[in-house]
């Protein structure tokens, strides 16, 4: 007796099917390695890593003054806002438009407790930087041992 197997699938499927396991492998790649920056348009890239006690930020925003930046933190999350009036001129055809105006927010998840009152900012040469102090019940405490006899 012989068995044969019969794709029963159609070919369009199949190839859709490998089409998205190869794109999904590429991706995760390119994700992992930090070839692509995972920013979408008019969204604004930013770093953000801890030394010693505070976590630092960094974010660029040429062209922008200290009253175009909002800066809150809420609930273990840091929301930046900022403000770019567009031009208004009148009787210009734009060949190219492609610096961005309007209103950008950013919102990233913190991941520890910060003290709120201590946050500082500070904007030279179109760089926001932002230095955000560890909370006291964030910060690692030494754990004594007592001996019971």
């Amino acid at each position: 007796m012989v068995f044969r197997c019969v794709n029963t699938r159609h070919p369009l499927n199949q190839f859709r099917d490998e089409m998205d396991r190869l794109l999904s492998g590429v991706a995760e790649y390119t994700a992992t390695a930090g070839l692509w920056p995972r920013t979408s348009r008019g969204q604004r890239a930013v770093n953000l890593w801890e030394e010693g006690d505070t976590l630092n930020v960094e974010l660029e925003v040429p062209g922008l003054s200290s009253d175009q930046v909002d800066i809150s933190v809420v609930a273990g999350e840091l929301t930046i806002e900022l403000n770019r009036p567009g031009s208004k001129e009148e009787g210009v055809l734009f060949h190219r438009r492609e610096r961005w105006f309007g209103e950008i927010k950013r919102v990233l998840r913190l991941p520890f407790d910060v003290d709120a009152d201590r946050v500082l900012a500070e904007l030279h040469d179109g760089v926001l930087k932002i230095t955000l102090p560890k909370a006291e019940n964030a910060k690692p405490r030494k754990i004594s041992i007592a001996s019971v006899s």
